[in-house]
């Protein structure tokens, strides 16, 4: 399977994102459509960042009467402006998903201030119009993009709709972009689409998306990193966000938007057969780390994947049953990802149990606590055991067919990272109410809801 993967330890904007897809070979020849559409032109420029050499592509404003560069794709290490972009800011407006105004620390050598204008040098940073969630909808499907381009863009700015609908308590109809519906913002988004339609890839992952720390200021006021918006886009994703490692906003809605519709979330960069490989710049010049996204493309090996974990245990001596039947619901919450409790003989030959819990490293403390505070134990020993190997699990819904009726059943799909299913099971609570229904046996309905999710 062709495949994405982002390592996300230093965030993503959509600058970023555009730059680390040029990077990593898609065409910018295919960014034509937007130019088009929108007083904008992309540029695309080589830097370099603590040592790394990068693709920075920037978004430019089209002054009234300029005529088009047709070679504006291809300023490789030919543009002396000096603007490589905030490594947490999608060109240092107002990020889409709070409507607020960032003050951006360290970093800038844009040469301008982001709280005016932004439109010196050229650069389209909030050039345009600010426009409403529909006239963006409105906008895009004028472009004439491919279907699955546009289809993709629109779904991003439908979640950084329903972000910053969510944050403000009002509906995604009423809903008015700031910068994020501006020439730029737009470039940004359906840019990216169209990169990403042009590596043809069948899947995209992300390892876990760093946020960066510290405070922000907003319209609204000084929030601390992750901006609101980008805490909305993070529960509707599938990736990971986890703090630092530097004092910068590091992810940006509209970023942390692009990446919660096309990325599945990993743990660690999956097994590939590298292909292609590249790094997108941001525009922080951090002392210790490189501002940079990097993307890699290749085809899986079709392995599980690797899951980071650690196990926890204690023994137990004097737990009634009530108390150990709770654990796996009480554990779960806290963070668990599996709990066994196992019969044992304790000194003196008392009988006991012991209590082993399979649980993320930075889950551990929180899910030791509360075994502690649920059984009673003096003690929580933790064996580190690096990591466990994991299919990819999806739950399907699927439809059986029986005397003339149709019932739901929910499936568990187990695959290895190419796609290659290994493994289907049908929930046994649904299979039982069915069967109660039906007065067919549970293991008939569970088949005929595996075979259906097989099909």
């Amino acid at each position: 399977m062709r495949t994405l993967a982002f390592d996300g330890r230093m965030g993503a904007s959509g600058d970023m994102l555009l730059g680390a897809l040029v990077a990593a070979g898609a065409d910018p020849a295919v960014l034509d459509p937007v130019e088009e559409a929108l007083p904008v032109r992309y540029e695309v420029r080589a830097v370099t960042k603590n040592g790394i050499a990068a693709t920075a592509l920037d978004v430019r404003h089209a002054e009234a009467g300029d005529e088009r560069d047709d070679d504006s794709h291809d300023h490789e290490g030919g543009d002396d402006h000096g603007h490589d972009h905030e490594g947490g800011d999608d060109h240092g407006h107002d990020h889409g998903g709070d409507g607020h105004s960032h003050d951006h620390e360290g970093g800038d050598d844009h040469g301008h201030d982001h709280g005016g204008d932004g439109h010196e040098h050229g650069h389209a940073e909030g050039a345009g119009p600010n426009r409403t969630y529909a006239e963006v909808v409105d906008l895009v499907e004028s472009m004439g993009l491919p279907d699955g381009v546009e289809r993709d863009a629109l779904a991003v700015f439908e979640l950084l709709g329903e972000a910053e609908a969510s944050v403000h308590g009002t509906d995604i109809d009423e809903t008015h972009f700031h910068e994020v519906g501006a020439d730029d913002a737009i470039a940004d988004v359906v840019g990216v689409a169209l990169l990403v339609d042009d590596l043809d890839v069948e899947r995209l992952v992300t390892t876990p998306l760093a946020a960066g720390s510290g405070e922000v200021s907003m319209s609204h006021g000084t929030y601390p990193v992750p901006a609101p918006a980008v805490v909305e886009l993070a529960e509707r994703a599938d990736w990971s966000l986890k703090g630092g490692p530097v004092e910068r906003e590091l992810l940006t809605p509209t970023g942390a938007a692009l990446l919660a519709h096309y990325a599945d979330g990993v743990d660690a960069l999956p097994d590939l057969d590298v292909s292609a490989s590249g790094y997108g710049a941001g525009g922080y010049d951090l002392a210790e780390y490189p501002n940079v996204l990097r993307a890699i493309v290749g085809e899986s090996r079709g392995g599980l994947s690797r899951d980071a974990i650690t196990v926890l245990e204690t023994n137990l001596d004097d737990a009634t049953p009530e108390v150990l039947g709770g654990l796996q619901a009480s554990l779960a919450d806290a963070g668990a990802r599996d709990v066994s409790i196992l019969p044992a003989t304790m000194k003196k030959s008392r009988p006991g149990h012991l209590v082993k819990v399979v649980t993320k490293p930075e889950d551990a403390q929180r899910v030791a606590r509360r075994l502690a505070e649920e059984t009673g134990t003096l003690g929580v020993r933790e064996h580190g055991a690096g990591h466990r190997w994991i299919a990819d699990r999806e739950v399907r819904t699927v439809e059986v067919a029986i005397d003339g009726g149709t019932h739901e059943v929910a499936v568990k799909v187990g695959s290895d990272d190419g796609g290659a299913v290994f493994d289907v099971s049908a929930e046994y609570d649904d299979a039982a109410a069915v069967a109660e229904e039906t007065g067919l046996p549970v293991r008939e309905v569970a088949r005929r809801a595996e075979a259906a999710a097989r099909e």
